[in-house]
């Protein structure tokens, strides 16, 4: 009996599958299908809008105090548009599914979803860290947990993502906590961390995990009393750099409780959102998440991130430098810190040998084969088109690990 040839809808629909298991990062996160381009497919540069969460401030007593319900949103672009490309011999036609899906299609996958898994992790721009310098500890997982909690983060369904090394120092360091037999025997035998443990719901290895560089700006003040919102106008006394991805905390500028808009004795802590250069002395706008949103008076307002606004000439203290020239940013969060979307992407319909696209549980695949004449040879190209977004950067916490 001969072999039945391979179909590229058959091939489509088996790369979906293995997308779902390809990535522990991209199935931590919250994924989106954008139905809306089913039938004529998106293309580079569609743009979908975002609503983000809103935020009140409770009254005391009976009078009543309306909140202005001023929903924001944000834009996420379907901006990206990555592939793997490989030739489709007719000996590959031959072979069964399960062996085309094993030695070809399954390291398609992987190169695929690890390229936009990378992208998304390149991203992360997590607005808090902790504190420790050596290699993560328990009481840094606690840490990260809480500082989810103060922003309000619900407390299940938590993930921890960390590089394969940085994964392999914690299981030593945690190894002697008390656990439940079996989950030392699991990571025992598999070599990673095992959960439910520290408050998180699922230890994830990552080799996507990126490793960044910190900025080298010394002697960071405040330049401009009363300043507010997502930029940051600041002096360094040595010239050099912040970095995105840099996490700085204010001198005298406290950290709110999300829902009550209390303040306590921790610094609030600002993520750097775009790289920036610094000249000694010389006042330098620093774009900036949060933004800073003060207290009224002493009265809780919406949106309240600080109790006040920073004080000219207040000392900043680059908490990232801490961690040397380079160093691992593994994270703790919630899926909804960062929102993946895929969208259908257009099918041609001339100058193909056959096409196909297929998706699944957010996920959205396009497989195209063609002929060319030049070579009298046929190509396949596996195409997914997509767009992310960090919509909550406060339900994710660095847990750096120095390299």
């Amino acid at each position: 009996m001969s072999n039945s040839l391979l179909t590229l809808g058959g091939i489509t629909r088996e790369a979906v599958r293995l997308w779902k298991n390809s990535n522990a990062f991209l199935n931590s996160i919250d994924r989106q299908y954008d139905k809306e381009y089913q039938n004529s497919g998106a293309k580079i540069g569609e743009q979908l809008r975002i609503r983000l969460p809103n935020d009140f401030v409770a009254r005391t007593g009976p009078t009543l105090s309306l909140n202005t319900v001023n929903e924001r949103s944000t834009t996420l672009v379907m901006g990206t548009q990555k592939g793997v490309d490989v030739p489709f011999s007719s000996v590959d036609r031959t072979l069964s599914l399960q062996d085309y899906s094993k030695r070809i299609l399954a390291p398609m996958v992987n190169t695929l979803a690890g390229a936009v898994a990378a992208d998304v992790m390149s991203g992360a721009m997590p607005s808090q860290i902790t504190s420790n310098t050596t290699t993560p500890t328990d009481g840094d997982f606690l840490d990260a947990g809480a500082a989810l909690t103060d922003m309000s983060a619900p407390t299940g369904d938590r993930k921890a993502i960390l590089s394969p090394r940085s994964n392999a120092r914690v299981v030593k360091s945690l190894a002697g906590l008390f656990n439940p037999t079996g989950r030392i025997s699991k990571q025992f035998d598999s070599g990673q961390m095992a959960g439910p443990a520290l408050g998180i719901a699922e230890w994830m290895e990552d080799q996507t995990v990126v490793t960044a560089t910190a900025g080298t700006a010394t002697g960071l003040t405040v330049s401009g009393a009363n300043q507010a919102g997502n930029s940051l106008t600041l002096a360094a006394t040595g010239a050099g750099t912040l970095n995105a991805g840099d996490i700085i905390t204010i001198a005298g500028v406290h950290q709110v409780n999300r829902i009550t808009k209390q303040a306590g004795a921790t610094l609030a802590q600002f993520v750097v959102t775009s790289t920036v250069n610094l000249a000694a002395n010389t006042p330098t706008a620093v774009s900036i998440y949060p933004a800073i949103t003060p207290s009224n008076a002493g009265a809780a307002v919406q949106y309240q991130t600080v109790d006040n606004s920073p004080a000219n000439a207040a000392a900043i203290t680059l908490l990232t430098a801490a961690f040397g020239a380079n160093y691992r940013r593994n994270l703790v969060l919630r899926p909804e810190a960062v929102t993946l979307v895929m969208a259908d992407l257009w099918m041609p319909d001339k100058g193909v040998v056959e096409s196909a696209r297929a998706t699944f549980d957010g996920v959205s695949l396009r497989m195209i084969t063609a002929y060319d004449p030049q070579t009298d040879q046929t190509y396949t190209r596996l195409d997914v088109l997509y767009g992310y977004l960090w919509v909550r950067n406060e339900w994710a916490c660095l847990v750096p690990d120095i390299v």
